[in-house]
């Protein structure tokens, strides 16, 4: 994975009614037809499909991510219980071949939020008003937000600093750029070193196997 350190971009606010879309499940992040491949790029096509795509297949120009300001958007803003449903994983992979780095919402489900981190993508809890506002704020003319794991902030456009909590290994992992394997393979030589004494003291598990 790339390190992740600063992204400062364009943040997207996906909204219904006017307000950060709550419960976004992984069926209207991805739906069933693009799960066929277990390849992490082409996703994009897939992502929200019900949602930026007309009943005639044309593209819906009223959701966010077809507008022009928005096409290339690095940071999502949502409401409660984003990534709910189904753990298909293609969901991260299609959210990170769009170019989504981050996500901000006031909470996620539990699966989604850890493929999140298994793919690069931050996600950030924030209070739901703080949402909403960063939301109004990403809907006017400055769509530019900063987000820094190092401090743990998010920037408004408004100059306004946000603080957000992020599990410590998990932080660490994102700024090495490190998935699951990559950090255990951190401790490589401490694996080593305690294979070469288990074969010492324990020598018939080598023959049990």
């Amino acid at each position: 994975m790339t390190p992740f350190t600063e992204i400062t971009g364009t943040a997207a606010p996906l909204l219904e009614k006017g307000k950060p879309m709550s419960n976004v499940d992984t069926d209207m992040i991805i739906p069933k037809q693009f799960l066929k491949t277990t390849e992490r790029t082409g996703l994009s096509k897939g992502l929200f499909y019900e949602l930026k795509t007309l009943a005639d297949g044309s593209p819906n120009p009223d959701f966010v991510l077809n507008k022009p300001e928005f096409g290339k958007a690095d940071i999502l803003i949502a409401g409660e219980n984003f990534g709910c449903g189904s753990s298909r994983e293609h969901a991260p992979w299609a959210l990170a071949d769009q170019g989504i780095s981050v996500i901000i919402a006031p909470s996620f489900a539990d699966i989604f939020h850890n493929n999140c981190y298994k793919n690069g993508i931050l996600p950030v809890r924030l209070p739901v008003d703080v949402c909403e506002k960063l939301a109004q704020q990403a809907g006017g003319s400055n769509h530019i937000f900063t987000v820094n794991l190092e401090t743990q902030t998010v920037t408004a456009p408004d100059g306004e600093v946000y603080s957000f909590d992020v599990d410590p290994g998990r932080k660490s992992n994102l700024l090495q750029g490190l998935d699951e394997i990559g950090a255990s393979l951190q401790a490589e030589g401490d694996i080593n070193a305690y294979e070469a004494t288990r074969k010492v003291s324990m020598p018939w598990l080598e023959t049990a196997r």
